[in-house]
Order: C-alpha cells, then structure tokens, then sequence
C-alpha cells in the first residue's frame, strides 16, 4: 500500500512545477540546491536531508544540508570519498552511495530513521544524490516511483544549468580580471568595427572614460595623428580582411589622445574571431611602443656620438703620427715632445671612451662589481684634485672637508671615478672661476658636492642629466663627451647604497652631490 494519498500526489506535481519553474528561473547553485532539499524533505515528510553532488576530479562534497550537525556534514564528505573504483563507477557510486547512507542513517540514530536517496543525472552524468533522513521505511508504488524520478530529473537538470551558468560566470570574471590586470590596451570590437569593449589599461592610454569609448566606432577611438604607413583596419576590412582565422594585422603609428602627451606611438595587433566562416569579433591588443622608439632614437644617438667621438682623436693620432714620419722635414725635438703628447692624450681620450662604454655594458648586463675598502674622502679628492688641476689653468680647484669626516667603507677606485667626472664637467662646462669639493657629515651619510662658477644646469636638462649618452642640446656642439660620465656616476654610487643628484639651491654655477651610508650596505 503506497503511503501517498491523492491529495498529496497533487502537491508532489505541485513540487514537481514549482522544481520546473526553478530550472527556468533560479540560476544561483546554493539558492536552487537549498530550495530542492527544502520541497524534497516536505515531499518525502523527512526530518533532515542533504545534497552531495560530485566534484570535477571525482570526489563527493555536501553541498548543502538540513537538520544535520554540522560536525556530521564534516564526518560525511570524507566517508563518501571512501567508495572504491568500479569498471562502471556512475552505477557503483550510487548504488554504494545509497547504501552507505542508508547504513549510516540507521546506525547513527540508533535505528530510528531511514534514508531515501534520490539520484540526480543529467545529460547521461551522475551530477549528485539527495538523500533524505525520515522515520519510516520506503513503500512507494509504481506511479510514486516514476513521479519521484520525474522529480529528481528536473532537479537533475536544474542543477546542471545552475552548475553551467556558474562556470560560465567564473569563466567571465577571470575574463574581466585578466582584461583588467593587463597592461597592453585591448578593445573587443564588433564585426561592424564598433567598440563593444575596452580595458582599463586603454582608457588610461587615450586619457579618456571607459564609458565613452564604448560603443563609438573603431575609427573615431583609433584616431591617428598622421597616417601610419600600414593600412588600417579599415582599409584591411574595405579589401576583405581577414580571410582565415589566424589572419592576424599589425598596424604602427601615432594615437591621438588626451592628457599631457596630444600622441602616442602604438602598435596595435588585430586578430580575427571566426566561427564558421562568419566574422564574430576582432580583437585588438594595443601596445605603448614609446620605450621602442626612444630604444631607436637612442641607438641612433648612441651611434652618432660614438662614431664622432672615436673618430675626432684617431684623425688627430694619425694627423701628428703622419706627420712625425714625414721624410722631408726635420723636427725640433720640442715639437716631437709636443706632439707626442698630444698623441699619448688622445690615446688615453680613446682609452677611458672604451672603458666607460664597456662599463655601460656591464650595467645592462647584471650592474657593477664593487672591492670595498676603507676609503677616506678628503685625502682622495685632495688627489684627484691635484691630478685634474693639471688639466686647466683657468680653474682653482679647492677640497673643503671638515676634520672629523669619518673614513668610510667603499670602492677607492670606482669613487675616483665618479669625483674625476664630476671635476671634469665642471673643467668642461664652466668657462673659468672655483671649482669647489666639499663634504660635510649627518648621522647615517656623508655627502660630497661638485661646485663650479659657469652657467650652471638649465632646469629642462636636470631631469636627465644622469641617463645615458645624454648631452645638452645647447652645449652639444661646443664640448666633446659621449654623455657616459653622469649615467656611470649614479650607477656607482647607487651600488653603493648612495645617492646623487643635482642641487637646486645655488644661484650661480652647477652643484652636484652625492650622499654615501657610513655603514656597509
């Protein structure tokens, strides 16, 4: 004798109807499943129930419960994932599955409840069971059995949507953080060429909201300042591009945009989404190339200096060298000293070229190796001093340090380096007047500045003295120098834990100074 009444095969087809409308509707895994136990407990007049469904890699995970302790749930997950492996694991997991639950039913209320367990498949996969704890056996009949498997396959099916649907929003949203955290612009455009989607990264790029880019035609978001030499998307859509999926299209050119810069040069790669032949979206990553450019404009400069450089002091050696060997001349022994010596400064102009650029190398490729010793600044500017005095007779070059300056742990030699620079610009670039080293004492650091009385750093230039091969255009063309010397001298000190740059404070001439750690870094 079958336990439902008429009435009551009413409201299981009112379930039934209320499970179809929830396929339909509910799309929120957690609120389905909670709504599917509570009618499935009410259907089957149970006490407490639970949904286990099935994890992608196979294992078993409640996913939600009713009228159970929560420390049970726990006990539950870990004794359904106990189920051996069987040649047809979907029919063994739910037959052992049922009897498990069924066993642990009884043996946990001390025989007073029973289970039911109701599959859940969907699409020929076993997706779950919703087992019921009651307190009476099962006795239903064959129009109860059918309409409780009519019932769980809905519920099977609801799940399986909801499961689908939040795969595809977490599918989305790694989409939107991907889009979000990348730094490359990327616009999604429809097969009519209009923007159905930009990053944020593009927005920053063009200086304008997300909001007003979205939706305009590709042309007037993608608005070059000057025509790029490549053709356009337009121009590539005009003559029937693309043709096949991996039809890929590169353009470069200068981007109008707001904000400080009016362009920027970019490259924009745009790639095809086909389906079936029919064009869906296009795909633009846009890339800030302004680093590639300044990289060319760089190198060009870099050659350029380099190539003057070298060739300035190899034409006066081989002009003297030519002339010393004329056969037809006698010289004074003067002028062969003379011109011996203009020879051997010329060598040693090639020969600190050389090693400045290879220690530009040497930065690009891993930094600078420091031998610290103890170093006392005053006796080795003093030296430096004395040596470069000999280099001019319209500069006085005076050391000014106080008595208690600490000695210091550092590289002697690589410090030589950067006073003998900065006393060589200040030679270089002031006309005449003092050339000043002075140092003075804090707590944690000492510093040394490089004074001179010339006409100082125009603030335009400031910003970049210390970057490499770069030179003032102003004074370009009326001193030699391959714009090495400052790069070099940051690289060094910063090595050391240090820092320098350009004091703004003086009214006359340049200053430049350096701060060093009394301690070891």
């Amino acid at each position: 004798m079958s336990f439902m009444l008429p009435d009551f095969r009413i409201r299981q087809r009112d379930y039934l109807l209320e499970i179809t409308r929830a396929l339909t509707q509910e799309l929120d895994l957690d609120v389905l499943l909670g709504r599917i136990l509570r009618i499935t407990i009410e259907m089957l007049a149970g006490q407490a129930g639970l949904i286990a469904l099935r994890e992608e890699d196979g294992s078993w995970k409640v996913a939600v419960a009713q009228g159970i302790p929560e420390a049970f749930v726990k006990f539950l997950a870990p004794y359904l994932n106990e189920i051996t492996e069987s040649p047809d694991p979907d029919y063994f997991e739910l037959l052992e599955i049922d009897h498990r639950l069924r066993e642990l039913a009884l043996t946990a209320s001390f025989g007073l409840l029973h289970g039911v367990v109701l599959p859940l498949v969907a699409r020929n996969r076993v997706l779950g069971v919703i087992f019921i704890f009651r307190s009476y056996p099962a006795a239903f009949s064959a129009n109860d059995r059918a309409l409780l498997t009519s019932f769980a396959d809905q519920a099977a099916i609801a799940v399986s949507n909801a499961q689908l649907y939040t795969q595809l929003a977490r599918s989305k949203q790694r989409l939107d953080g991907l889009l979000d955290a990348v730094a490359d612009g990327v616009l999604i455009l429809n097969p009519d060429l209009k923007v159905e989607r930009c990053n944020p990264a593009f927005a920053r790029l063009l200086g304008i909201p997300r909001e007003k880019i979205q939706g305009n035609p590709h042309e007037a978001v993608v608005n070059w300042a000057s025509p790029p030499k490549d053709m356009t998307l337009e121009q590539a859509v005009a003559g029937g591009w693309p043709l096949m999926p991996n039809a890929y299209l590169y353009v470069e050119g200068d981007l109008k945009c707001q904000g400080p810069r009016n362009t920027v040069p970019v490259g924009i790669t745009y790639a095809p989404l086909l389906s079936e032949g029919k064009l869906l979206n296009i795909i633009a990553i846009v890339r800030d190339i302004t680093r590639f450019r300044e990289a060319d404009e760089l190198k060009s400069t870099f050659i350029s200096i380099i190539s003057h450089e070298l060739k300035t002091p190899l034409a006066l050696i081989k002009g003297y060298v030519s002339t010393l060997r004329r056969e037809d001349a006698q010289w004074d022994p003067e002028i062969v000293q003379e011109s011996l010596a203009i020879i051997e400064e010329e060598a040693d102009r090639l020969g600190a070229l050389i090693e400045n650029l290879l220690d530009a190398s040497r930065l690009q490729a891993g930094g600078l190796t420091l031998k610290r010793a103890d170093v006392w600044l005053p006796e080795l500017a003093s030296r430096v001093s004395q040596r470069m005095a000999t280099q001019t007779s319209r500069h006085t070059i005076v050391v000014d340090f106080p008595t208690d300056f600490p000695v210091i742990l550092a590289d002697e030699d690589r410090l030589q380096q950067v006073l003998t620079n900065l006393i060589s610009n200040a030679i270089k670039y002031a006309p005449q007047g003092e050339i000043r080293i002075s140092g003075r004492v804090q707590p944690d650091v000492v510093i040394v500045c490089v004074s001179d009385q010339g006409p100082g750093i125009a603030p335009s230039d400031r910003p970049h003295i210390f970057d490499r091969f770069y030179r003032s255009p102003e004074v370009m063309r009326q001193t030699k120098g391959a714009g090495l010397g400052l790069y070099l001298s940051r690289a060094i000190i910063e090595a050391h834990g240090g820092k320098i740059w350009v004091d703004s404070g003086t009214e006359q001439g340049a200053r430049i100074c350096f701060s060093l750690p009394r301690q070891s870094q």
